[in-house]
């Protein structure tokens, strides 16, 4: 039998397994679909293989980069467009995106590209954080409330809104601080203003963008991480149901796996976990008035913005060169939307327009896809012995799933050496 059983072939059940038999531990992954990756999802349009889900990976921490150089991926690294991704307010007027902020919130309230995206006035009330004691605000759970108190609700809505929605699919009110930034609140108290704190994240964040893609897509991340993981013996099932969980194994069918399990995928013992669905459709288009990419890599949605119900645009062909050259002469844009939209691609084609406030030209091909995100994060671990990962432990986003499984895999091997200690022996 194995000593380890990890249920679920997502990037986080990809990431332990692969940890884990680093080790020297025999590991067999479970999943039950057809296809490794989880919501890391792929489709071919126009004869190209895009990403139909995540495009893109927080640089933040150098976890994401550091598992693509160990996975021989290093020169395969892009950035994006250096271009501003804009702001569509509440007003239905859309405004550059300012230059020197952390997910929205302001480094420096007074720049034009501030006043121009908030108002002047939203601008001056934002300015009372440099003269508002350090306490104002602090003990704030949420980003939300931190910000409204020290900056107002102007910067909160027309700013700080709009990109955790489309980055992190929440309301900041619903984001807790450190899950945000989490050295933000100390820097408050240590800088004296939520402005100067923000300017320090953003000095001690390394050169470049915040944020990379893989050339060619982000789904070839999980292709790597299968091919390593059986070349280190990882014995990957896929279209295995997992009926039950226990400390000392799975049921399946009616048969018992035994090893210790690693659980990357709903646990079928418990209730099923709320989620929310989000729909992201993909257009390829003929569109000759979006070559000079209005909207620079895309745009953010204001919530109640007029005329559309997107939450956030991408323009992936201007945002991404390999992209661009992969499909010459074609557009393609990435729409997100809460729920499930009636007439998912019709509604995109409106939305763009609106979003770009340009014609998208003639529709060459579409897709849309459905995404589900876990509301609840669980936190601590199992009595039963049984060791979560995932996004449901995690949060979301790539590097923050890949960096929970690394360290569960850690602590489970018992080992404190280094995983670059751990892969010198077994390679």
């Amino acid at each position: 039998m194995p000593d380890f059983l990890v249920v679920g072939g997502g990037v986080a059940g990809l990431v332990a397994a692969r940890r884990l038999a680093l080790g020297g531990r025999s590991v067999e992954l479970l999943e039950a679909g057809s296809l490794l990756g989880g919501q890391m999802q792929r489709h071919t349009l126009d004869a190209v293989v895009l990403d139909a889900a995540a495009e893109s990976f927080a640089t933040r921490g150098g976890i994401v980069a550091t598992l693509l150089a160990d996975l021989g991926m290093a020169e395969d690294v892009v950035l994006p467009d250096i271009a501003s991704a804009w702001v569509f307010r509440t007003d239905g007027s859309a405004a550059p995106l300012p230059a020197t902020g952390v997910l929205g919130i302001p480094g420096h309230p007074l720049a034009p590209d501030v006043v121009r995206a908030i108002g002047l006035r939203a601008a001056l009330r934002a300015c009372a954080d440099a003269v508002l004691p350090a306490r104002v605000g602090a003990d704030s759970e949420n980003l939300g409330a931190l910000v409204r108190a020290r900056m107002g609700r102007g910067v909160v809505d027309d700013l700080v809104a709009p990109v955790v929605r489309g980055i992190h699919s929440r309301h900041p009110d619903d984001m807790p601080v450190e899950s945000a930034s989490p050295r933000l609140r100390a820097l408050l108290a240590e800088r004296g203003s939520l402005a100067a704190a923000v300017r320090s994240v953003r000095t001690a964040a390394p050169a470049g963008s915040q944020v990379a893609g893989i050339r060619g897509g982000m789904f070839r991340l999980v292709d790597a991480l299968k091919a390593d993981c059986e070349r280190l013996g990882v014995r990957i099932e896929t279209g295995v149901r997992v009926d039950g969980v226990e400390p000392g194994g799975v049921s399946v069918g009616g048969r018992v796996l035994s090893g210790q399990v690693v659980l990357a995928a709903s646990d079928p013992t418990q209730p099923a976990p709320e989620r929310r669905r989000l729909t992201l459709v993909t257009l390829v288009l003929d569109a000759p008035a979006l070559d000079a990419a209005p909207r620079g890599t895309g745009v953010l949605v204001a919530a109640g913005a007029p005329g559309v119900s997107a939450r956030a645009l991408t323009h992936m062909s201007a945002k991404w060169a390999w992209l661009a050259d992969a499909l010459p002469g074609r557009h393609v844009l990435r729409l997100s939307y809460d729920g499930d939209p009636a007439d998912a691609v019709r509604t995109a084609m409106h939305d763009a327009e609106v979003l770009l406030g340009a014609p998208v030209g003639g529709l060459i091909d579409a897709d849309s896809v459905a995404v589900w995100r876990p509301v609840p994060i669980r936190r601590g671990p199992r009595a039963d012995g049984v060791h979560d990962i995932g996004e449901a432990t995690a949060g979301t986003g790539l590097a923050a799933v890949i960096d929970s499984a690394e360290r569960a895999a850690q602590t489970l091997l018992g080992d404190s050496r280094s995983p670059e200690t751990r892969d010198r022996m077994v390679q």
